[in-house]
C-alpha cells in the first residue's frame, strides 16, 4: 500500500547538499517538491525506512522529520529533545 508522506528538513554548514538529498527523496517514489525543504511523496515505505534513506545523504548536524500522513506516524532526526517530546505528547493526544 502507498504511503503519503510529508519530508522537511533543514541543511546546515558545513556540507549543504540539496542536490543529493532532492536526489534521495525523489528516489521514494512520486513526488512534489512543496518549498524549499519540504516535499510531499507517494510512497511504498514507512516513515522510518524513509527517513533512513533520505538521512544517509545529510549531515549529523541537519534536521529531518518525514510524516506518514497515511498510518499517523512520524520519524525524525536530530531535532531538539523538547519539540521531540512535545511532538510525542501532543500526537498520542490527538490520536486518542
Amino acid at each position: 500500500m502507498a504511503n503519503n508522506l510529508f519530508i522537511s528538513y533543514d541543511l546546515y554548514q558545513p556540507g549543504q547538499n540539496y542536490e543529493l538529498v532532492a536526489k534521495a527523496i525523489k528516489e521514494l517514489g512520486s513526488w512534489a517538491k512543496v518549498q524549499k525543504s519540504f516535499w510531499y511523496v507517494r510512497s511504498n515505505l514507512s516513515s522510518s525506512l524513509a527517513c533512513q534513506r533520505v538521512w544517509r545523504s545529510m549531515d549529523n548536524n541537519d534536521s529531518l522529520i518525514v510524516v506518514d500522513a497515511t498510518n499517523n506516524t512520524a520519524t525524525w532526526q536530530n531535532i531538539s529533545p523538547e519539540v521531540a517530546k512535545f511532538i510525542q505528547q501532543a500526537w498520542l493526544v490527538q490520536a486518542a
